[in-house]
């Protein structure tokens, strides 16, 4: 069920919920002149409808589409371009301020990285591997090197 809080996780569940249904073509199409059928069209809306909770359902009735309430959903907890924008700077900066706590453990930072690098790659930015096992080594107690 989405929340206020797990709307990235929520998104990977239902594309592949709606992948594995045959109705993801309905949301995202492959290519621009793609003809879904009518049933898709419905049954990835009812896959939507299932999964969000009743007071953002009464505000998504009014949409058609499955990519319209998918689109709406997107816009309402991933924001408008220039928040978005905002949001991959601020974590960027979140990203490379990270440093480890003397008493904090290897598996609680990395958990913290990971969590920064996820929330970067759902608002679309590209985090080069690499650049984060860099960020790791520069960022860890010098008790663990």
């Amino acid at each position: 069920m989405l929340s206020r809080s797990n709307y990235s996780a929520w998104a990977i569940k239902m594309r592949v919920f709606m992948q594995a249904q045959g109705v993801w073509e309905a949301v995202e199409p492959r290519t621009a002149n793609i003809v879904v059928e009518v049933k898709k069209y419905k049954l990835a809306l009812a896959a939507i409808y299932q999964g969000i909770p009743e007071d953002l359902l009464l505000s998504l009735s009014e949409k058609k589409t499955a990519k319209e309430a998918w689109d709406d959903l997107k816009v309402m907890f991933l924001g408008a371009d220039r928040v978005k924008t905002a949001r991959i700077q601020t974590l960027k900066v979140e990203f490379e301020s990270l440093n480890m706590k003397e008493s904090e453990g290897v598996d609680e930072f990395s958990a913290k990285i990971s969590n920064i690098v996820s929330s970067l790659c759902a608002l679309g930015y590209t985090v080069n591997e690499s650049y984060v096992v860099k960020k790791m080594l520069r960022a860890v107690s010098t008790k663990f090197l």
